[in-house]
């Protein structure tokens, strides 16, 4: 039994004793990630919090999220630092009248069982607004970090605003068996696109052409990505949406059509790598292509943040979207799940049920 499970054994309650106050309890990352993340990087931390304010909601973790962006961006914080994270959480205490006890909200609180905020206290541009998840039964709540949250945004988004596919052009998606990937692809399908997948496993690629509509999918570890490209894509390249660099990129960009898009959401395979990867320069495709090549955060559309919700949660209702999640248990298995997404092992969105 590691440190982290023993700790999360010894104090897993809500209260401290007779005071009455609930006790939260936090990841704090004490030292930056050298490869994989690991427990040893990490303190959890028990906090006593204070009594509500008006205006001001509390929270208790239901599902928290593991994304690829968390191992990318914490060499920013100085440390020690709470860990970063979106959650989908239950109001158990309220002073807030449009958020009573019982409805459920989702945020950026971090991975964190229990989180006092004022929902109406004004936000910096940019930053992810807190949501009040609306009822999508029956299917799990779950999905406010999935295909309704902010990976169904980051695809919805940056596919139709980067990308702007158009009806029989041929869209190329990297990490297709991922939360974003397999968004991606679905929402091209709609569009009327010939779409391509890269995946890590040929049951990847089974899922992704049986279950969701693919046109082909290619394994990237086992097949000649170039030659398999050119058999599933005959008419080149039109759009690229890149989730993990290094060279498969430089392959894709190199038989894109004149003009074509990229949209950059990530670089996956080089994040555990203590030193960035070398690559074939890609500056000659782009320029003798006339590529359009554009990274995106998807917080640059949160002013528009319900219209990707409502529009991914009508597709779902009308049996154009479909969805698959990979659930780990456990408070104390945050950084295992981390590192299950980090390592591909995930197909979809990967979420941990905190009890």
């Amino acid at each position: 039994m590691t440190k982290i499970t023993q700790f999360i054994n010894i104090s897993k309650r809500l209260y401290s004793g007779a005071t009455g106050k609930i006790k939260a309890q936090k990841y704090v990352l004490t030292k930056y990630f050298q490869g994989e993340p690991k427990e040893s990087d990490f303190k959890i931390v028990e906090e006593e919090l204070p009594e509500l304010k008006n205006g001001e909601i509390l929270t208790q973790a239901e599902y928290l999220s593991v994304d690829p962006y968390m191992r990318a961006y914490m060499i920013g914080y100085k440390l020690p630092t709470d860990m970063i994270g979106g959650q989908v959480a239950k109001v158990i205490d309220s002073r807030n009248d449009k958020y009573p006890v019982g409805s459920y909200v989702t945020d950026s609180y971090g991975w964190r069982t229990h989180t006092i905020c004022d929902p109406n206290k004004p936000r910096l541009p940019g930053v992810m607004p807190l949501t009040r998840v609306p009822d999508i039964s029956p299917h799990p709540i779950s999905l406010a970090l999935g295909v309704l949250g902010m990976p169904g945004n980051t695809a919805y988004f940056g596919l139709n605003e980067i990308c702007q596919p158009k009806a029989g052009e041929t869209v190329v998606i990297t990490g297709a068996a991922g939360a974003v990937g397999s968004h991606v692809g679905q929402i091209a399908k709609i569009l009327g696109c010939r779409v391509v997948g890269f995946a890590g496993s040929d049951e990847k690629c089974d899922y992704l052409i049986k279950e969701l509509g693919f046109d082909h999918a290619i394994n990237y570890k086992t097949a000649n990505i170039q030659a398999a490209l050119k058999a599933a894509a005959p008419n080149r390249v039109d759009c690229y949406f890149d989730n993990v660099g290094g060279e498969i990129s430089h392959t894709i960009m190199s038989y894109m059509n004149k003009y074509g898009r990229v949209a950059v959401c990530g670089s996956i395979s080089s994040y555990n790598d203590l030193k960035l990867p070398k690559v074939t320069i890609m500056q000659p495709a782009i320029v003798f292509k006339e590529l359009k090549v554009e990274g995106f955060l998807v917080n640059r559309w949160t002013h528009r943040w319900d219209e990707g919700i409502d529009m991914n949660l009508k597709w779902i209702q009308e049996g154009k979207l479909k969805y698959k999640e990979e659930v780990y248990h456990g408070f104390e298995n945050m950084v295992k799940a981390l590192n299950g997404i980090l390592r591909g092992e995930n197909t979809g969105k990967a979420v941990v049920k905190v009890n």
